[in-house]
């Protein structure tokens, strides 16, 4: 590609970002292991409330499905407690202070919670309140909010903390999960424009890392379209215009009854039918849940419109999966983004030494490459300081810089995570040395502005100077995952720790077009 080609590219992508944005560049962080918990990340914290750490996670209760089956009596009050202390006013102050402007907040579907097919499924309740309470705080912060679908119905990917059940059954790539999913997007696209709690939020992302075998999620490319047109229907019905989207609304359309315009707008069909089926089941779940949360004026009986922007809606990108995928620029309308995860520490992207991690992030290509299929605004949605091999501080300053650098030429970054559990079970800091957002801050391993670098020049001497080793290509087979380096010292009554839940996490091949 040449270097002016490059420029006019680069700057059709800025006036993108631009237009769909909050804000002109991305600087953010994951809430992870708040509203989704990931065991690995608070080893302690998890045993504590009763939870266990073993080889293979499925084996015993290591997610937020086995621990609600464990503790069907108790689940609720223990995760309140979590919720309320794992994510605090005062970790959000030390994030704006730093120049953090986004938050990715991870979420499961369970957080609505009429969606969960009890008692064959279970998972605490009550986080809606929580999540609530931090988006109101990121509003009066002036932060800028992805919700982030984290754990789709039926478990998108198998063996994973992150799916919310460990399981290798994996059921979301069906009518039925689809359909869950749809009815979820539905219930949170009418919270972000008409809940005041959720004016921070300005897109949601559909699923967070799918299988990346398209051969094995069949219809993906169709709930990629109906994502998308359900958001799409309930703005509309909000009167927010969205170019190239605009079915006919009758004059007859209730102006003062959300809840009754959706109905009426099922009743004459006016979207798709997949989309006319989740809106209908949406309806009594934003009337429960406006009960619950003294919303029922807001949407049943008072007038309603938005004088909002519509939701950038948002999806991994096209290169995330293989054999033939979807590709979600196809099912674009209005703004939209896209999201890479990029981890260097699991393999797969370059060999396990400096020179070759430096020499392969200074020379990624995966923006130029997402943008020639149509996958711009990107942005790089979870990424971290962890390595394969023994890091010395400097080197992690280094490549600290050397991943904002390559990320800032994107829409920005968003890191994972804004912290980590610091305890013996992670020898100290060691976990969070490479995976706390706020550690790394303390440590002096980030700059204590995040739009700033300590060598603004941090690759020029890798710049189109790969060698042979620090490239890798897309391969079908998962890569063999390392686990954080952590204290096999335990106490007798903990069970055996293995801090693998990362490596578990991202057991797969992270390809470096």
């Amino acid at each position: 590609m040449s270097g002016l080609f490059w420029f006019s590219l680069l700057a059709v992508l800025v006036t993108q970002v631009l237009a769909q944005l909050p804000v002109e560049k991305i600087y953010g962080v994951n809430l992870g292991s708040w509203l989704v918990l990931e065991p690995w990340m608070l080893p302690q914290g998890w045993t504590d409330m009763g939870g266990e750490i073993c080889a293979v996670c499925a084996q015993c209760i290591e997610s937020e499905f086995a621990f609600a089956m464990a503790y069907p009596d108790t689940v609720d009050q223990t995760f309140a407690k979590h919720w309320d202390s794992w994510f605090t006013q005062s970790d959000l102050q030390d994030l704006k202070d730093a120049g953090i402007n986004t938050l990715r907040i991870p979420l499961g579907y369970w957080i609505v919670e009429a969606l969960v097919e009890r008692p064959a499924e279970n998972y605490p309740r009550g986080g809606l309140e929580y999540l609530r309470r931090g988006l109101g705080w990121a509003r009066d912060s002036g932060m800028h909010v992805i919700l982030d679908h984290h754990a789709l119905p039926g478990v998108q990917t198998p063996g994973q903390e992150f799916a919310g059940q460990c399981t290798d059954d994996v059921q979301f790539y069906t009518p039925h999960n689809y359909h869950r999913a749809l009815v979820w997007t539905a219930v949170m696209t009418t919270l972000s424009h008409l809940d005041p709690q959720f004016s921070s939020v300005f897109a949601i992302e559909a699923v967070n890392e799918p299988l990346m075998d398209a051969s094995k999620t069949p219809g993906y490319g169709d709930f990629q379209k109906n994502f998308v047109k359900t958001i799409r229907a309930v703005e509309t019905l909000l009167g927010i215009h969205v170019a190239g989207y605009g079915p006919n609304l009758p004059a007859t359309l209730p102006t003062t009854n959300f809840t009754a315009a959706l109905e009426l707008s099922c009743s004459l069909s006016l979207f798709d039918a997949d989309v006319v089926a989740a809106l209908s089941d949406a309806i009594p779940t934003l009337s429960g849940i406006g009960l619950q949360y003294g919303l029922t004026g807001t949407l049943t009986a008072e007038p309603f419109s938005s004088g909002r922007s519509p939701l950038v809606t948002t999806f991994m990108d096209v290169n995330w999966q293989y054999d033939n995928p979807p590709n979600p620029a196809n099912a674009a309308i209005g703004p939209q983004g896209y999201d890479n995860h990029l981890y260097y520490s699991f393999g797969g992207v370059a060999a396990a030494d400096p020179t070759s991690y430096m020499q392969s992030i200074c020379n990624l290509q995966r923006i130029q490459n997402d943008a020639a299929l149509g996958n711009s605004p990107l942005w790089f949605g979870e990424w971290g300081l962890s390595t394969q091999f023994n890091a010395s501080d400097s080197f992690l300053k280094q490549w600290g810089d050397a991943q904002k650098w390559a990320y800032g030429q994107s829409a920005g970054w968003i890191y994972w995570n804004f912290k980590t559990e610091i305890s013996d079970l992670t020898n100290g800091t060691d976990l969070a040395r490479q995976w706390s957002f706020l550690e790394a801050l303390n440590m002096g391993l980030l700059p204590q502005n995040v739009a700033s670098y300590f060598d603004d020049d941090v690759c020029q001497p890798y710049i189109n100077k790969t060698s042979s080793q620090s490239r890798s290509v897309p391969v079908k087979d998962a890569a063999v995952a390392r686990a954080p380096v952590v204290n096999t010292s335990t106490p007798s009554k903990a069970p055996p720790l293995k801090l693998s839940g990362h490596g578990r996490r991202l057991a797969k091949k992270h390809h470096s077009f």
